[in-house]
Order: structure tokens, then C-alpha cells, then sequence
């Protein structure tokens, strides 16, 4: 007779080998077609199109359907919508094409699943794109506006560039009124996009005629320089000598006009005594 220790024993095991393992269980998953990959890796140069094949594998005892989509990447499936039925494994080819103005280095992408009750899993997709690595930028459209400087700095390269800025403005008589060491800029600027920028000038010249230069740099030989020239006007003290002047005019002109009532009046005495001194009018006689 077994003892109630062993039995116990027995019923236990029998219990377990019944119960469906922990996979089974999870549901189906998504990975990489032919096994050992635990993520897609791809090189390219751009305008290519590359191709491989993503496993959906359902171990359940029910079929599931799955909807595929990608991200980052652009990525084209055979077949969007797979229906996988109990205990089997649905390959799908897919494309994922590499941007023809993508820049030389690595990029990320997705490959993401999702069934009918929201259940979601993805396998990530790294990209390598091919090409020369480039380093260029140039900076446009300097101005003066109030106490800042505005500019743009415009990425002409195949790299992302954090660029490093130095300033230096000199006035009508050739004396430095702005002079900034090279710095680093806190921005990072991606292949051919263009940043607009403010570099602030406080204590700018109130009258004054000036040249402004900017210098900017970044690593892998990229360099560029603009300059621009403004002038400073204090036009409230400009309306204000303005209107002394005005003023100043109106009495010369008064004080002509009295002087010609004067001269009117006394015309009998002047016909007597005739002057006999010349005037300078500017008339040739």
C-alpha cells in the first residue's frame, strides 16, 4: 500500500504535466523568421530597398489574428493582416527601404504586431546607411534687430553638427565694439535642416555705423563666415535737431522779412542818397 506521502507526490506530478507550460500560456509572439536574431540589423545606401521576413508564431490552441505596421523606417509587409491558426507560425516578407536623403550612420525602426484585443509586441530594426560622411554648414540671413543679432545656420552636410558660434563687430572708425570668443551652441543640428538663432547685443552702439561678422565652426571641418553692416540712428535726437533747425529757419526767414519792411520804408531817403556799395546776389548781369 502506497503511503499518503506518496500519493500526494504522484498527484502532484500529475497535476503539472497537465497544466500547459508558461509559453503556451503568453500567447503568440513576434521575432525575426529563421530564429537566433533577437532584433533585424541592415545596411544600405539610400534609395535602397532591403528585404527579409518576420515570424508571427501563435502556440495556443485558438488561431489569432494580427495586424503589422512599421515605424521609423519606411516598411512594406506582404500581408498586413495574418489570421495564424492554433500551434502555428505565419512567415511574412516585408521591404524596408532606406531614405534616399538619408545621411551616412545608423537609424532605428520598428516592426510592430497587434491582435484584435490590443495585445502589441515589436522587434526593433537597425539600420546602417551607407555613404560618405560630410561636414558643411553656412550661415545666412544675419540682421540687427533692437539689442540682438538674428541669423540662420543651415546644415549642408551628411552629419549632425554641434556647431560653435564667435561674434565681433567693429564700429565706423575701426575700434572693436563686440568680440566673442568661440563658444558652443546648446543645439544639434541634423543633415540638412536650418536653425534660426538669436545672439543678444545689449550694450549696442547707440550712434554708430557697424560692421558684424560671425564665425561658426563644427567638428569634421565645417566652417563658415557672414558679415553684415548696420547703422545706428537715435532718431528722436535726429527729429529734435531737426526741428531746431526748423526753427532756426523760420526766424532768419522773419527777420528777412522784417528787414525788407524796413528797407521799403526808408526807399524816399535811399533815393536821395543812393548806395553806392555792391550786393552779392549770385545774378549775372
Amino acid at each position: 500500500m502506497l503511503s499518503t506521502a506518496r500519493v500526494l507526490c504522484l498527484s502532484l506530478l500529475a497535476l503539472l504535466a497537465a497544466t500547459p507550460t508558461a509559453t503556451a500560456a503568453e500567447g503568440w509572439s513576434l521575432t525575426p523568421a529563421g530564429g537566433g536574431r533577437p532584433t533585424f540589423y541592415a545596411e544600405g545606401e539610400p534609395g535602397t530597398t532591403l528585404q527579409d521576413t518576420v515570424s508571427v508564431t501563435n502556440p495556443t490552441g485558438h488561431p489569432v489574428t494580427v495586424r503589422l505596421r512599421g515605424t521609423g523606417i519606411p516598411i512594406t509587409f506582404a500581408d498586413t493582416g495574418v489570421r495564424v491558426p492554433a500551434r502555428t507560425r505565419a512567415d511574412i516578407p516585408f521591404t524596408a527601404t532606406v531614405p534616399a536623403t538619408a545621411p551616412p550612420g545608423d537609424r532605428t525602426g520598428t516592426l510592430v504586431a497587434r491582435d484584435t484585443e490590443g495585445r502589441e509586441t515589436t522587434v526593433r530594426l537597425r539600420l546602417r546607411v551607407g555613404g560618405p560622411e560630410l561636414s558643411a554648414l553656412t550661415v545666412e540671413h544675419i540682421a540687427v534687430h533692437g539689442d540682438r543679432i538674428t541669423y540662420e545656420l543651415v546644415n549642408r552636410g551628411t552629419t549632425p553638427l554641434t556647431p560653435r558660434l564667435t561674434v565681433h563687430a567693429t564700429g565706423v572708425l575701426g575700434g572693436t565694439l563686440l568680440d566673442r570668443t568661440p563658444r558652443t551652441l546648446p543645439v544639434q543640428l541634423p543633415p540638412g535642416q536650418r536653425l534660426k538663432l538669436t545672439e543678444p547685443w545689449p550694450d549696442r552702439p547707440a550712434f554708430d555705423a557697424v560692421d558684424v561678422h560671425l564665425t561658426v565652426t563644427a567638428t569634421g571641418g565645417a566652417h563658415d563666415t557672414a558679415s553684415m553692416s548696420a547703422r545706428f540712428v537715435p532718431w528722436g535726437a535726429v527729429a529734435g535737431v531737426g526741428g531746431a533747425l526748423a526753427a532756426g529757419g523760420a526766424l532768419l526767414l522773419v527777420r528777412v522779412r522784417s528787414r525788407r519792411r524796413r528797407a521799403g520804408d526808408e526807399g524816399s531817403a535811399m533815393a536821395e542818397h543812393p548806395c553806392t556799395e555792391a550786393e552779392l546776389t549770385g545774378a549775372v548781369s
